[in-house]
């Protein structure tokens, strides 16, 4: 394919760990056929090249925590004809999400010696709080193979097919005991979306909800069932707050929890 013709993609990065970048990377033969299908924009991590814009579809990375960045996010949602949203801190404002809980003030005068000299927001929150998204990979990090479904299907001019589904159903599909059933292992799996594989539950642990609430999570019966296995609240809500804290079923779930005391709100 001419380059002239190959439609332009970008990877940008904002507050993350570049982990879901590095998928992207790491896949290996798939990454071959798409450099050989798209003409690489800008992406620091695997080129140098700089391509002017607009770009067909830009791949973003991380959330948005400092001023500058809730700029940069206007500009780049600009130049890109589809913007998608990778890894869990783009799209729930990943582990450093938990200063929206907090005093981020108080947390700087910790870690810095001189706080002053920040810039940065009092919230870390996803892409789509700032600008339109056209689709969102969950995960930490995201799935290879959603990924590379996600670029084939833009490729193709088709929607791709990303599951919505609990991790319940992978489990099932793998033969996998339930280890809240076989061993009341706390699990996150009926409220967490698939996408890892129940690689967790696989090797006889609990899902921690690396990717996000599923499309039809019943939070409230997830809490119940912790609590009745013998979980602390405190313990729930800290399960609800790693790196999908921002989340909107697992925000509005721990704040209920945290707001009713260690032994209030509904009991099982």
């Amino acid at each position: 394919m001419a380059a002239a013709t190959k439609p332009k993609l970008a990877v940008w990065k904002f507050a993350s760990c570049d982990g879901c970048q590095l998928t992207l990377l790491n896949c290996e033969d798939e990454l071959l056929a798409i450099a050989d299908a798209v003409t690489i924009a800008y992406f620091p991590e695997a080129t140098r090249a700089v391509v002017e814009g607009p770009c067909d579809l830009s791949l973003v990375e991380g959330s948005i925590s400092t001023p500058e960045d809730a700029e940069r996010i206007q500009h780049i949602r600009e130049q890109s004809t589809l913007l998608v949203t990778i890894g869990a801190c783009a799209t729930a404002g990943g582990i450093q999400a938990l200063r929206n809980v907090a005093d981020v003030a108080e947390y700087a005068s910790i870690v810095y010696a001189h706080p002053e000299y920040l810039s940065t927001l009092a919230t870390s929150t996803p892409i789509r709080t700032h600008v339109f998204v056209d689709a969102e990979l969950r995960g930490c990090p995201i799935d290879k193979g959603q990924l590379v479904e996600l670029l084939a299907a833009t490729l193709a001019g088709r929607a791709p097919r990303i599951p919505t589904y609990s991790v319940c159903v992978q489990c099932k599909a793998r033969g996998v005991t339930c280890v809240a059933v076989a061993h009341s292992t706390p699990c996150l799996g009926p409220v967490t979306q698939a996408g890892c594989g129940a690689l967790c539950p696989s090797v006889a642990r609990g899902c921690y909800g690396c990717f996000g609430p599923q499309d039809s999570a019943n939070m409230t019966g997830m809490t119940e069932r912790l609590v009745a296995a013998g979980v602390p609240r405190a313990d729930v809500v800290r399960l609800y707050r790693t790196f999908n804290a921002h989340a909107p079923a697992f925000r509005t779930e721990s704040e209920r929890l945290a707001a009713s005391g260690p032994q209030g709100g509904r009991q099982p």
